[in-house]
């Protein structure tokens, strides 16, 4: 278990887990908001350009992850991921 100070606990992130890997490497990347993990060379290259993309509109907006709506970031995810 971890513990966390008010100062520094997480408000809000993204968790991607790929679940096709077949050549057992180990794939992990992580970032201010975001852990991304498993996944084939492709699935999880796929992940880490969509947080890459969603983190740079987030940057653009001016927000934080915690800011967003729902909708909003449905629609940022949406539009990160094409």
């Amino acid at each position: 278990m971890v513990n966390y100070s008010k100062k520094n606990m997480p408000k809000a992130g993204l968790l991607g887990v790929g679940f096709d890997n077949k050549d057992e490497h180990a794939r992990v990347t992580k970032g201010d908001n975001f852990y991304l993990c498993g996944g084939s060379e492709e699935t999880h290259e796929r992940m880490v350009e969509t947080t890459i993309k969603f983190n740079e509109k987030l940057d653009a907006k001016g927000k934080q992850l915690e800011d967003l709506s729902k909708n909003e970031f449905r629609d940022m995810l949406s539009e990160s991921s094409q």
